[in-house]
């Protein structure tokens, strides 16, 4: 099979560099730059395939790019981007030269924050969804009732489980608005992310400046000692910036 060029992310050096065997896949590559003029990819070989998107595979992919960054400001680059070669690389760098310069230029000094959020008791939040929406209650009731019978209790539990759902969304969507309100006060730009289960109902990725992490630290803190019956934060960083730059390269873009 053809050896390609794995590409990870973009960065600003006219010098080359070698990582180490870190790259993806089986044979752990060298990860090395791969330049034009004043910007660089950080590449690996690699077979000219379609690697699975696979936590492992992610992982790796994240790891180049963590280690990477704790030298330079980056820019990463969609997982799984290959290009044949070396000198469609440095054509690439050319002709975008001063978009990714633009974008390395926005994120100089900034970090990604991740804060997950998670209800402890979904118990106590079920009963705080019925206190606060009349119609659960009552269908609760109506199901209880002695004259209920097999049809309207089925139609009654099909319509509480919609009810409940709705309520359930609009609780993890104010939960999520009020904890990010605070965050955002140590934030230049926040992105919410798919949030997964009933417990979570914070998926928020920040993007703050370098200096402002203590910051941001000391809100979190507080979130935490504030909420602490109720609430189980979790939180990484200081990370790329995923969700505020993912540089894509269309297949299309190495044929011209």
């Amino acid at each position: 099979m053809k050896e390609g060029r794995y590409i990870y992310c973009i960065v600003e050096t006219k010098g080359e560099r070698n990582f180490g065997p870190i790259g993806i896949g089986g044979d752990r590559d060298e990860v090395t730059t791969l330049g034009c003029g004043d910007l660089s990819m950080v590449i690996s070989n690699s077979p000219m395939t379609r690697y699975v998107v696979s936590p492992e595979n992610l992982l790796a992919h994240e790891r180049v790019i963590e280690e990477v960054m704790k030298e330079f400001t980056v820019l990463p680059v969609r997982f799984c981007t290959i290009a044949s070669g070396s000198e469609e690389v440095r054509n690439l760098l050319d002709r975008r030269h001063r978009e990714f310069k633009n974008l390395l230029r926005t994120m100089d000094h900034k970090v990604e924050l991740g804060v997950k959020g998670f209800w402890k008791n979904m118990s106590l939040i079920y009963r705080e969804i019925a206190r606060e929406n009349p119609g659960i209650s009552r269908l609760k009731r109506k199901m209880a009732s002695s004259t209920s019978t097999k049809k309207t209790f089925l139609e009654a539990k099909v319509e509480l489980g919609r009810l409940v759902e709705e309520a359930l969304k609009r609780k993890r969507e104010e939960e999520a608005r009020e904890t990010t309100e605070i965050l955002r006060r140590a934030s230049l730009d926040y992105k919410l992310n798919k949030t997964v289960g009933d417990e979570m109902f914070l998926n928020g990725a920040f993007l703050v400046s370098q200096g402002r992490e203590k910051e941001f630290d000391n809100l979190m803190d507080d979130l935490t000692d504030k909420f602490k019956e109720r609430t189980k934060f979790m939180y990484a960083g200081p990370l790329p910036p995923y969700n505020f730059v993912n540089v894509t390269i269309y297949p299309e873009e190495w044929e011209k």
